[in-house]
């Protein structure tokens, strides 16, 4: 199976979708129990929650094999996302909820974890340099949204309940500020949704390295909460009439990126 599928827009936007695969190699799964089988951490249906980006001229980046696989959204190197706080590892060894992925002594050693890397890792992260050395040399500027979502509560990570819509910039680091800013407004103004800016969640790996808005180069995370558009819990469906209500907020956030990049062109 392919390590991902990309569909090339016509803007200087970019949508990364690191963890809605669900794909795991039988040989894989033979090795895991039943809470790795279940891939409860996906972050499901993100990209089908994005599925207008094309008609607005985004392109879009997804991947297919499940983040137990390896986390596209880790450092490679292995350095901590979060320094001082939990994190999973970039082959994880067990779930959000604490429970092993793998029965007993079948956790992947560091060989196994390089060929990881090179297999899976690697050309994702390839195909979006790639693409955003294109945009920024096209445009003269790149925009790369990374789209995630996570159940509502996981004391793994956080106390009581995360706002609905959590919007990342490694503290004002990763996109211009006045983008981050109207950004901010965008999902601010949502009703029924609690937002925040850089809480919890301030942007992961991907988010951190390819901002770089001296060069052109503004990226930012969204992560939803997946009350909002599913059932959290096992079957995990999705939820047509939640999904809808907050796809209306997530085109205008899209529609917010591209507005702003028409700008900085027109000036």
């Amino acid at each position: 199976m392919d390590i991902y599928r990309f569909t090339p827009g016509h803007t200087p936007l970019l949508i990364s979708v690191p963890h809605s695969g669900t794909y795991i190699p039988d040989t894989l799964k033979e090795r895991m129990t039943d809470a790795g089988v279940a891939i409860s951490d996906t972050d499901w249906y993100v990209d089908r929650l994005y599925d207008f980006a094309a008609e607005l001229g985004a392109g879009v980046l997804v991947a297919t094999h499940s983040r137990y696989v390896i986390d596209l959204n880790r450092d490679s190197a292995g350095s901590e996302l979060y320094p001082g706080a939990d994190n999973t590892e970039l082959c994880p060894t067990t779930t959000f909820a604490y429970e092993d992925i793998y029965r007993a002594s079948l956790t992947p050693d560091l060989d196994e974890i390089s060929a990881r890397i090179e297999r899976h890792w690697r050309p994702y992260h390839e195909a979006l340099r790639r693409e955003l050395d294109r945009l920024q040399e096209r445009y003269g500027q790149a925009l790369l949204l990374d789209a995630h979502s996570i159940p509502s509560r996981v004391p793994r990570f956080f106390e009581g309940v995360l706002p609905d819509l959590n919007l990342g910039s490694g503290d004002g680091m990763t996109a211009s500020t006045a983008l981050i800013r109207r950004l901010g407004d965008v999902i601010g103004r949502a009703p029924r949704y609690a937002s925040v800016v850089d809480g919890r969640f301030k942007g992961g790996f991907i988010t951190r390295t390819y901002g770089q808005p001296a060069d052109g180069f503004h990226a930012v995370q969204m992560e939803l909460t997946q009350t909002n558009y599913m059932n959290e819990y096992q079957p995990y469906e999705y939820l047509p009439d939640r999904a809808g209500a907050l796809k209306v907020v997530l085109q205008k956030f899209v529609e917010e990126l591209l507005h702003w990049a028409a700008e900085q062109s027109s000036e």
